[in-house]
């Protein structure tokens, strides 16, 4: 989901003074809320949901990505020798 600057960059002060709504608003949007101190970035928020699901995906693409580096260097199994292996 694209972050909206406006509502999703907080100082570091605001979530002191008020973690809920943070976490709150993290979790509605199923956005990241970059925390700031002095105009840096330090930290992101998000909601646990969120972050598993990117997790998953990442774990998802980097397997993908290992499979087709398993395709290019000729590291294949033949089906019938899968078959087998799962008795199928």
């Amino acid at each position: 989901m694209q972050t909206k600057f406006s509502e999703d960059i907080i100082p570091l002060s605001n979530l002191k003074v008020n973690p809920g709504k943070v976490v709150n608003h993290a979790k509605e949007t199923h956005r990241p809320v970059l925390v700031t101190s002095r105009g840096r970035g330090v930290t992101v928020a998000q909601g646990l949901e969120y972050y598993e699901n990117t997790q998953e995906e990442l774990e998802f693409v980097k397997a993908v990505a290992q499979g087709l580096m398993d395709i290019k260097e000729g590291e294949v199994t033949d089906i019938s020798d899968v078959k087998k292996q799962l008795v199928l």
